[in-house]
């Protein structure tokens, strides 16, 4: 499995809404502003916002204030299913999802199938338990070792 920049930007625009969530009523954050804290290209960005829309992950607003928000609080998105709707299966390589796979003669044999089964299961383990409120936590976590570690006496 490789994230492309698409899901890589799409997994940072919803960190950014995370993060922004509750902070006020509407929780709207204008494109220019996700891209510019996330480090993205406006234009790419415009097309996963409503790739990410059309899969109920966020929502948006019209107007003067307008801008996207997330649908859902942050605690109930995970990162695996971000992942799938963006990149596809979580698979290191073709054969592991599927028995009936054809591009391969020795796939019931295969002594590495059952190796590459492991690392998806690993994969999903983790990305399936990781909801977008975690990473909030473990994000404000950081920035209080990195600003704690600036700190010194003379």
């Amino acid at each position: 499995m490789k994230i492309t920049y698409k899901g890589d930007y799409a997994l940072k625009a919803i960190f950014q809404l995370a993060l922004h969530y509750g902070k006020s009523d509407e929780c709207v954050m204008s494109i220019s502003e996700i891209a510019k804290l996330g480090d993205m290209p406006v234009k790419f960005l415009e097309q996963i916002l409503l790739a990410l829309r059309r899969g109920g992950f966020v929502k948006s607003r019209r107007g003067v204030k307008g801008g996207f928000l997330l649908a859902r609080h942050p605690k109930e998105i995970k990162v695996g299913e971000v992942i799938r709707f963006m990149e596809g299966p979580i698979e290191p390589i073709a054969c592991v999802e599927k028995e009936s796979y054809k591009g391969c003669k020795d796939v019931a044999g295969c002594i590495f199938r059952d190796i590459w089964k492991e690392v998806k299961n690993s994969v999903c383990a983790i990305v399936d338990a990781l909801t977008f409120e975690d990473l909030i936590i473990r994000y404000k976590e950081k920035s209080l070792k990195k600003s704690s570690m600036l700190e010194y006496n003379i």
